[in-house]
């Protein structure tokens, strides 16, 4: 499929098929995430997959009866970063170096750049900040899984501080953003078979013109 192809066939789904996912596919998508578009290349979250029933049945409870939680192949969360400052630019220069092979020295002025830039955003501002990069790579795990025909179904509907609580994260320095359920459509999802609902191009693109 193109893209456009692969974009008309997905579609959020409501049911999984008790079909599982491989751990190489899973691993594709999750690499296609990490390699994501992202402010100053700062990546300022993780991606947990929960494997554990037990916790995704924990899970379910905050899950607004979003079952799909629970019988999905595999379930990822996108959490942010709760702590944003020049650390997080270091983590950047460090990985900088090794990928590059040249000395921080050779960007001193953007590294005072960046950490001039997020000084300057309040908490909160970081913290809004760092949960829109999450939202980039989410959406291109969404797109790599539509390329390779892997169903998913994003979310941001469930209680965020519960999620919170049973994942630990406060103890790991993040706090969630959204999630994703991943796997294969039922054959008794309907939804699979409606036509996508989305604004015309004219109506959704506007041109600027000089």
């Amino acid at each position: 499929m193109n893209i456009h192809q692969a974009l008309d066939w997905r579609y959020a789904v409501r049911e999984f098929s008790p079909e599982k996912l491989d751990t190489r596919t899973v691993e594709t998508l999750l690499d296609a995430a990490r390699k994501s578009a992202s402010s100053y290349g700062l990546q300022p979250y993780k991606l947990l997959v929960v494997e554990s029933r037990a916790v995704r049945q924990a899970l379910l409870a905050h899950s607004f009866g979003q079952k799909k939680v629970l019988d999905c192949s595999h379930l990822i969360i996108f959490a942010a970063q709760t702590e944003i400052g020049d650390h997080t630019v270091d983590r950047y220069v460090d990985q900088f170096e090794k990928a590059r092979g040249v000395p921080a020295s050779d960007i001193a002025g953007y590294v005072e750049h960046m950490k001039q830039a997020l000084a300057g955003k309040t908490p909160a501002e970081k913290q809004a900040w760092a949960h829109q990069q999450a939202y980039i790579a989410l959406g291109t795990l969404l797109t790599a899984a539509a390329t390779m025909q892997i169903d998913s179904c994003p979310m941001t509907g469930f209680d965020h501080k519960a999620y919170d609580e049973v994942l630990g994260l406060a103890k790991l320095g993040l706090e969630s953003t959204a999630i994703v359920a991943l796997g294969y459509r039922s054959v008794w999802d309907t939804a699979a078979r409606l036509p996508k609902v989305r604004f015309d191009y004219e109506e959704i693109v506007l041109t600027i013109q000089g």
